[in-house]
């Protein structure tokens, strides 16, 4: 049973549903991954997601080289009234890092195709453009797909501007799971419980946590749940794909080492999946903390009968996202490609049942047209 104390820290999110109806502008901090790049390109493909900006931050990419591959992908996606800015390029305490492999190719993404362009990063720091726009414009959600690091900044600089977000979307954290730092060997230590966007720089994920800003966290917990296989893969390149269809295709085909291996899973694309269907999820109001020691940095702990300061997906529907995500990407079928024979192609199917979704989520959705 949720106390009174509980459920008064809940209405701020239940607020958020009927308000969102509105147009919310976006802004996208992100470390430009390969698994950032497919949900980025997801939001893209959706007409009623309003991406007003995309800060880089350190983490998988380097954020000057993430913010130069995020400017191709909206040269692809035709997107290019929306400004990038680079942000932070290091935590703000330690070392922490990826991989130099994994990084090396966030960096280069090599064989993948994108299109030349000549626009550069906004000369504007993202830290200070974050700042600016707490404190002017319209009401402003963020997604955060990376380390909080930005965003941390962000807060220590200007705290009550902050106050001004909507709700902030954050993908990392494990809650009641493992973390995944260790998975795949590929880096050693003792630290079995956080996750990497948090394990990246726990200071940060620290103080956006004790903030006042209204949390929803997408951690491993239900992130697991969406196991991307070589079915999936499967699947989805048997859809007619529109250009960034086709494009996280061949990002498909980059982690196709993780993907057989069994421990590639919808991180990002889940919480950029949230924010089009918060039904994709299954959320609980908890309180959070950080942990900033080792061997436990950046662990996500649950404080039972504490005051909640996040609602977190617990859980996840897997078949739903894969409604909603395959459905962003499915070129369109002319009827008369399956008047002869009376049976759906599968790219149709994938088409209505997007378009059944769009209008179920009406009422509870979190980006404005």
């Amino acid at each position: 049973m949720i106390s009174r104390r509980s459920a008064i820290a809940l209405l701020p999110f239940a607020a958020l549903e009927s308000a969102a109806a509105g147009p919310v502008p976006l802004v996208i901090d992100t470390d430009c991954g390969t698994d950032d790049l497919m949900a980025i390109a997801f939001l893209l493909s959706r007409k009623d997601v309003r991406i007003e900006a995309i800060v880089t931050v350190n983490g998988l990419a380097h954020a000057r080289k993430g913010a130069e591959n995020m400017l191709r992908l909206l040269e692809l996606a035709g997107r290019p009234d929306i400004p990038v800015y680079a942000g932070r390029s290091n935590p703000e305490v330690g070392g922490a890092e990826f991989p130099a492999d994994w990084r090396r190719e966030a960096d280069e993404l090599t064989n993948v195709p994108l299109p030349v362009t000549s626009r550069r990063p906004d000369r504007r720091d993202g830290v200070d453009f974050l700042i600016g726009r707490f404190s002017a414009g319209p009401p402003l959600r963020i997604l955060a797909l990376g380390p909080l690091t930005n965003l941390s900044a962000a807060l220590a600089r200007a705290p009550a501007a902050a106050r001004r977000l909507s709700d902030i979307v954050i993908m990392g954290g494990a809650v009641g799971v493992p973390g995944n730092i260790g998975a795949g060997g590929f880096l050693k230590t003792t630290n079995k419980t956080s996750e990497w966007n948090l394990f990246a720089d726990p200071r940060a994920a620290k103080r956006v946590f004790t903030s006042a800003m209204k949390l929803r966290l997408v951690p491993l917990d239900a992130t697991n749940r969406i196991l991307i296989d070589a079915e999936f893969v499967r699947r989805f390149d048997a859809l007619g794909l529109t250009p960034l269809g086709k494009f996280v295709s061949a990002i498909l085909g980059l982690a196709r080492k993780s993907i057989d291996g069994g421990f590639y899973f919808a991180w990002d694309p889940l919480a950029a999946a949230v924010l089009v269907d918060p039904r994709v999820a299954k959320f609980r109001p908890l309180s959070i903390e950080i942990r900033i020691d080792s061997p436990e940095e950046g662990r996500t702990v649950e404080i039972r009968d504490a005051y909640p300061n996040a609602e977190v997906a617990m859980g996840a529907d897997a078949a739903r996202f894969e409604r909603v995500f395959f459905g962003a990407f499915a070129q369109p079928i002319p009827k008369s490609s399956t008047a002869s024979s009376g049976v759906p192609h599968l790219r149709q199917m994938t088409a209505e049942q997007s378009r059944q979704t769009n209008g179920s989520a009406a009422s509870s959705r979190h980006v404005g047209q």
